[in-house]
């Protein structure tokens, strides 16, 4: 499994912790009593009993309908005692192998994993602002991903590649994961083509048969709120159950449009679509891994836009996490901003984000750096403070050491009344790794920071990115592995690749 992650260090002049998983020692925050999350968990299964889940794709409803559920035209209704049944085969804590076995993954219990950002539309950095992103801009995107030690997991493709096919343009995304990188990465799940192809490159990787390939991937699988399962998401969820891979079955309750205004009832709302996925994840194959994804926020109730790292989003989190814990079931959540730049409010915001999930109790920090414009852009500069940030949420999760050496009574008494420690050798021993060694704050006071020509955070960030791409190696891939994923790509390129949904 995962090393433990090491204290700062220089990494390629740039400073970094080694790579690694740093346990949370503390215990969550709960914002809410034991009774409250009780309430909000009989809601949710009053909404599944009485109203049920709308569920348009024919095959999942038969596995629904096959282990007991009564199903009315594309309504799935859920008995709570068949959700309790289900819900109890879920695993607390699985692994995900990655291509370097140095870089294998835990999830759940005090473990968490930070993933970069997945999903969006544009790519955006201080030279060229925002635009639409080009395979060979987000191959840049992977290689600085592969050379941040705190990013653990990639995030399922940091953007699309808009001048590639979009029936064809997954192969070439999953070709440049498994190739430029050696941490584990996330599939995608839109449809049973596209998993199916992330499934069989990933067995090629292994050098192994698909339905023998190893739990290393995990899948997004997000619903429609409120209460449906669309057709795509519901072909990717059974490929990934029935291959023992792991759906993170994400709601996307934003309170006041898609859910009830009321955090509460966005939670209800949250907590329903998450079980009756991950119900139909243990149909399919019980005893598979799944999490439970959070993603409740509120909107701008002036323009209706979403609004994330709010202290709605924290409080819901941290909420989520509770419910997640209730029933068993690792929890997802994510570092998020709806800032337009790279400014204060994009920092504050997923400050806020990373605060309430991690201390909400989150396994998988979805999105973890490099989120921008609510989710539709990827920024090279953004996944640098992100990267600092994380690295900061690590520290402070390492424990205070209190053995006698780390009292420094004999320290104390050296110097004694009136002196400083700068030159004891209790502080020489460790000037290095003492404390947090930041990748971007400046310490500078105002006049020397004047002298080194006031340069803001977007800039330092901006050359930061550019150094690690600069370093870049990428690490070796067996010759046969290669080619035989390069023949699966063309063939399938040949065959049309996935349909469009």
């Amino acid at each position: 499994m995962s090393r433990r992650a090491r204290p700062g260090r220089i990494t390629g002049g740039i400073p970094q912790r080694g790579f690694g998983q740093v346990p949370r020692r503390y215990a969550p925050v709960e914002v809410l009593s034991a009774d409250q999350v009780g309430a909000i968990h009989v809601a949710a299964l009053d909404v599944l009993a009485r109203v049920g889940m709308r569920v348009l794709d024919g095959r999942a409803r038969a596995l629904f309908a096959g282990a007991g559920a009564r199903v009315v035209g594309e309504t799935v209704v859920l008995d709570p005692a068949m959700v309790a049944e289900r819900l109890a085969t879920v695993p607390g804590r699985f692994g995900l192998q990655a291509r370097n076995g140095a870089r294998n993954l835990r999830f759940g219990g005090e473990d968490c994993v930070f993933t970069s950002v997945g999903g969006p539309a544009y790519v955006m950095d201080l030279d060229k602002g925002r635009r639409d992103g080009t395979f060979a801009e987000m191959c840049d995107f992977l290689k600085v991903v592969q050379g941040l030690n705190v990013i653990q997991q990639e995030g399922g493709g940091p953007f699309e590649p808009l001048d590639l096919p979009a029936n064809t343009r997954h192969l070439d995304i999953y070709l440049a994961q498994i190739t430029l990188l050696d941490k584990s990465w996330q599939t995608q799940t839109l449809g049973r083509q596209r998993t199916m192809d992330g499934l069989e490159m990933a067995a090629l990787m292994f050098g192994v048969a698909v339905d023998r390939l190893p739990c290393c991937l995990l899948g997004i699988i997000n619903t429609n709120s409120p209460l449906t399962l669309d057709i795509p998401m519901a072909e990717g969820l059974i490929c990934m159950a029935e291959l023992g891979q792991v759906n993170v079955i994400t709601p996307f309750t934003l309170s006041g449009a898609m859910a009830p205004v009321t955090i509460g009832g966005a939670l209800v709302l949250q907590h329903a679509e998450a079980m009756a996925g991950i119900v139909l994840t243990q149909i399919v194959r019980p005893g598979v891994p799944v999490m439970y994804g959070g993603f409740t926020s509120n909107v701008d109730m002036r323009s209706g836009a979403p609004a994330f790292g709010t202290p709605e989003y924290a409080k819901a989190a941290q909420a989520s996490g509770q419910l997640a814990r209730l029933i068993g079931v690792p929890f997802r959540s994510s570092n998020v901003t709806a800032a337009n730049a790279v400014d204060a409010q994009a920092a504050y915001e997923s400050q806020m984000a990373l605060w309430g999930s991690i201390m909400g109790g989150a396994h998988l920090i979805e999105h973890g750096a490099g989120w921008m414009h609510g989710g539709l852009t990827a920024s090279f500069e953004k996944l640098i403070l992100d990267a600092e940030m994380l690295q900061m949420m690590q520290a402070y999760l390492e424990p205070i050491k209190t053995d006698a050496d780390s009292l420094g009574v004999e320290a104390i008494l050296d110097v004694g009344a009136g002196g400083h420690f700068f030159g004891t050798a209790h502080t020489m021993s460790r000037y290095e790794t003492a404390f947090h060694t930041p990748m971007l704050s400046n310490w500078d006071n105002y006049p020397q920071w004047l002298e080194k020509g006031s340069v803001e955070l977007p800039a330092r960030a901006n050359a930061v990115w550019k150094q690690v791409l600069a370093e870049y190696e990428q690490p070796a891939l067996d010759a046969g592995v290669l080619a035989a994923l390069q023949d699966y790509v063309e063939r399938r390129k040949r065959e049309g690749g996935a349909p469009m949904n």
